[in-house]
Parts: structure tokens; C-alpha cells; sequence
């Protein structure tokens, strides 16, 4: 079951983190395998042997340029992972339009040129996915910017998998929790890296590796008949809060109960 043998996969952000635990995972599986990355990815290509072509999604020639290199090398095309994207944090308030538009130009267009290319290369029965955002499903103070780009991910991919689904193409998004990775470690200060792993009702994070098992779900024929979802792989977040967040609560407001002055009156 979900064997990849004989697919021929791209995966763009292939170089670390749910893209490079995705490239390897499909490799391991029996796909071939493209990694479009901005950083250099030969090394791992080398490990699985596949190609890496250096990419930059936010641009409509770059991304036409990795589906075209893959086609090149390998002859078809099976599976496509819009998986590269950025995350800058910023209020609304002080949210500049250089950063909205960097934002915007990798997670939304990096994504819709990874559809639009896919589309006329693809075979007939293969799967689209990108990764989308548990942040695309609800509101997350100070990220803005990245909400609204994955949003229209999950927006973009219902409206792909109308457009594709006469011939029998899937296109599917997933809205990962925190993962932890090398990059979500370096960028995010130790006490919100603590308290992400109590935002989540199952009592961690995520791994780049449980992501990547997702994704090779959707990309196996055992998918057929999922097209047009946005699936939370999010330790259930997005079904509310979990009972350590609440017990964390709790305890604060009666501590602060507790040490409140009595009414003297």
C-alpha cells in the first residue's frame, strides 16, 4: 500500500524541514524526485537519486523551468508539492508592504505557479498539493500577512481541484500546527517555542516527518477520491483548545485570585 513506484515527484523547499523530509519520504517510497530550492539541495538529490534545480517560486519562469527540468530528466510527471514558503510575524499595524509583498509573492504565487505549471505537464490520475497553514483556517494575532496567504491557498486549491477534476487530477492542501524544525528552533524565542508545544490538545509538536507522511498519502493512488481539501495535521488545534492549555488557565486566574487583595469593606 501507498507505494510511489515509478511516480516521478516535484517538491519545491526540498531542502530542509516538511520539503526535505517530503523528498526523501516519496524517494523511499519509489518515486523519482525534483527538488526546487532557492538554497542548494544537490547533496540531498544525490542521497535519493533525483535532480535538484535551483528555484525561486515567486517567479512564474523559475517554477515553469523546475516542472519543464523534471519532465526533461525523467519523462513524465506524477505528483507536485508546492511546499516552499516564508513566515514573517508582524502586527497589522506596523506591517510593511515590502514584507506583505515577499510574503504574498512566495506562499501565494510560489503556489499558483506551481498549479498552473503543473496543470498541462501532469498525468492524468496525479496529485497537486501545497502546504497551507493551520494559521489559513483561523485568525493569529501579529502574522497577518501570512494568514492571508494561506488562506488563499486553501482558496486557490478547492478552485484547482474544480478546474482539474474532469481529468482525474487531484489537488489537495495540508494545514500543519508548529512543526518542529531546524528553522521554526533558530527563528522562535525558547518560551513561545515551549508554548507551542502546549498550544496543541495532543501535548507537543508536530514533526517535519509526520507531514511528510501526509503528503505521501495524497500523492499514492490509495488518495483517488480526495480532491479539493484542506487537511489539518495540527495535533487538534483546530478542534479547540486542549485540556493542558485550559489546566495552564486555570491555574494562572486562580493564582491571581489567590494573591488579589481581600475586600477590606
Amino acid at each position: 500500500m501507498f507505494s510511489l513506484q515509478g511516480k516521478i515527484a516535484v517538491v519545491t523547499g526540498g531542502a530542509s524541514g516538511i520539503g526535505e523530509a517530503t523528498a526523501r519520504r516519496f524517494a523511499e517510497a519509489g518515486a523519482k524526485v525534483a527538488i526546487g530550492d532557492l538554497r542548494d539541495a544537490s547533496a540531498t538529490a544525490k542521497e535519493i537519486g533525483g535532480l535538484a534545480v535551483r528555484t525561486d517560486v515567486s517567479r512564474e519562469d523559475e517554477v515553469e523551468n523546475l516542472l519543464e527540468s523534471a519532465l526533461r530528466e525523467f519523462g513524465r510527471l506524477d505528483v507536485v508539492v508546492n511546499n516552499a514558503g516564508v513566515g514573517a510575524g508582524n502586527f497589522l499595524a506596523s506591517l510593511s508592504e515590502r514584507d506583505l509583498d515577499n510574503t504574498l509573492a512566495v506562499n501565494l504565487k510560489g503556489t499558483v505557479w506551481g498549479i498552473k505549471h503543473a496543470a498541462p505537464r501532469i498525468s492524468e490520475g496525479g496529485s497537486i498539493m501545497s502546504t497551507a497553514s493551520f494559521a489559513g483556517l483561523t485568525g493569529t494575532p501579529s502574522y497577518g500577512a501570512y494568514v492571508a496567504s494561506k488562506a488563499a491557498i486553501i482558496g486557490i486549491t478547492r478552485t484547482a481541484a474544480l478546474e482539474l477534476a474532469p481529468r482525474r487530477v487531484r489537488v489537495n492542501c495540508v494545514c500543519p500546527g508548529t512543526i518542529d524544525t531546524p528553522m521554526m528552533a533558530d527563528d522562535t524565542p525558547s518560551v513561545e517555542y515551549r508554548l507551542a508545544g502546549l498550544l496543541h490538545p495532543i501535548g507537543r509538536m508536530g514533526t517535519a516527518e509526520e507531514v511528510a507522511a501526509l503528503f505521501h498519502f495524497l500523492a499514492s493512488d490509495e488518495s483517488a477520491f480526495i480532491t479539493g481539501q484542506a487537511i489539518a495535521i495540527d495535533g487538534g488545534m483546530s478542534a479547540g483548545p486542549g485540556l493542558g492549555m485550559i489546566g495552564a488557565l486555570y491555574e494562572k486566574i486562580a493564582g491571581e485570585v489567590l494573591e488579589a487583595p481581600g475586600d477590606e469593606s
